[in-house]
């Protein structure tokens, strides 16, 4: 438990509490979302001009705090009472207060979503490290998939401290046992590398990218190689019944690659919220 938080602790304030701080958080998050691969593509660049014995070109800062936000249309930069989560959106409604261009939906969807995740985490840990942690592998699920949806890339700078973080807060047996969270570590990442290498031999062709040997791993350290089997089954269901979607329906290339961190990380989240549930409940049907 943590200690006392008073009236803040209350299960009737608690929740309301979190969605407040979830909304502000799925901010961040999208800031995170559209500047992550920006910069890991800077540092790609650098890394390639040094190998190549020439000076990197010279650019403005770039991360997570500078320069401030603006309209990618008109460079108008976002002041305060535009940047408000998910309100500023609907004031606004979905356009550039400037330049009147359209503003994504996403961003207030995942502002939202972040909120109602960590509503519902505080519901139903209260006011416990427990409940910490479930936010933080939450927000770290949504960063990725829409990274990954995005630009098909899933960032070592969230999966691997992910990873750690998972073994570290199962140290005191948070979710699982330490033992085994380390195995689900282990037989999460070797679980698609295994697939990834027999797909290759077999075709030629890289089936998935190393981020999501990755992703499974971190997944495995948090819930425990018990969870594994069921966050494959959803992810491949889900991820089958899209892709064959995209195909039939909006004419998607067989050849054009679909990412799978975004279930992957949608499984993860059901996984640690209904995962029990859903074991006990519905797979006996299949057994």
């Amino acid at each position: 438990m943590m200690p006392s938080l008073g009236w803040v602790a209350e299960p009737a304030v608690l929740p309301w509490i979190a969605l407040a701080a979830g909304l502000c958080v799925g901010s961040f998050l999208n800031v995170v979302i559209h500047r992550l691969p920006k910069m890991m593509e800077r540092e790609w660049r650098a890394q390639c001009a040094e190998l190549a014995g020439s000076a990197p070109a010279p650019a403005e800062r770039y991360n997570l705090a500078v320069p401030r936000s603006a309209c990618p249309s008109c460079g108008h930069a976002i002041r305060a009472i535009e940047n408000i989560p998910l309100l500023s959106w609907l004031w606004l409604r979905g356009k550039c207060a400037a330049c009147s261009a359209a503003i994504s939906p996403r961003y207030p969807v995942v502002e939202l979503l972040t909120g109602l995740v960590a509503a519902y985490v505080a519901a139903r840990y209260g006011a416990t490290l427990a409940a910490l942690g479930a936010t933080l592998f939450c927000c770290c699920l949504i960063a990725l998939a829409a990274i990954d949806f995005d630009t098909q890339l899933l960032p070592d700078d969230i999966t691997l401290p992910l990873l750690w973080t998972g073994l570290a807060v199962n140290l005191a047996g948070t979710f699982v046992p330490l033992a085994s969270a380390v195995v689900g570590a282990m037989a999460g990442y070797l679980a698609l590398w295994s697939i990834y290498w027999l797909f290759k031999l077999a075709t030629g062709k890289e089936g998935m990218g190393y981020g999501d040997f990755k992703l499974l791993g971190a997944i495995g350290a948090w819930l425990g190689w018990q969870a594994l089997p069921l966050v494959i089954l959803l992810s491949s269901v889900v991820g089958a019944a899209v892709g064959i979607a995209l195909i039939v329906f909006t004419q998607h290339g067989r050849d054009r690659p679909i990412p799978f961190g975004p279930y992957l990380a949608a499984a993860g989240v059901i996984a640690l919220l209904w995962g029990p549930a859903i074991t006990h409940r519905w797979l006996p049907i299949f057994s």
